[in-house]
């Protein structure tokens, strides 16, 4: 279980902090998700992986995204991408990554009110807060329906 979580951009002199059961911060101001209740409103980051084999599934992610939300963006790291939820930057944040990615960055958004959950196989023994494949962050309003495009595509 992930206790706190911290994430820091020295290039832009922000960092994020979450702490379970006590919310999240960015430099000290409390953080909370949008409001945003439907997908073709949303905003939704997402990022291209390092692997090029994986292109392909990234590249119809970006189509299946560009089709039913408002836009996309990919601002930096995908650390900050998933902070980004927490502060109302984006509305969602999608894409494959590793543990140390989601794991503090993911309680950050989840103590802002975010949800989130894996479009991708099952978890197995992994516990959720640290599994990295098809990961799906979003405001609680469009989380369902991001979730179910991802899946089912």
């Amino acid at each position: 279980m992930v206790w706190a979580g911290f994430v820091h951009s020295p290039d832009l002199d922000i960092t994020f902090v979450g702490i379970r059961g006590n919310g999240s911060y960015c430099n000290g101001k409390k953080l909370m998700v949008n409001r945003t209740n439907l997908l073709s409103e949303a905003v939704v980051g997402t990022g291209f992986p390092h692997d090029k084999s994986h292109l392909k599934t990234a590249l119809s992610r970006v189509n299946l995204l560009a089709t039913h939300c408002r836009d996309i963006r990919r601002f930096a790291a995908p650390t900050l991408d998933i902070c980004y939820v927490a502060s109302r930057m984006l509305d969602a944040h999608t894409e494959s990554l590793f543990p140390w990615d989601v794991a503090a960055a993911g309680l950050v958004a989840r103590e802002a009110g975010a949800r989130i959950g894996h479009a991708g196989r099952d978890l197995g023994s992994i516990p959720v807060e640290l599994y990295w494949e098809e990961i799906v962050c979003a405001t609680p309003g469009v989380f369902e329906d991001l979730h179910a495009l991802l899946q089912n595509n």
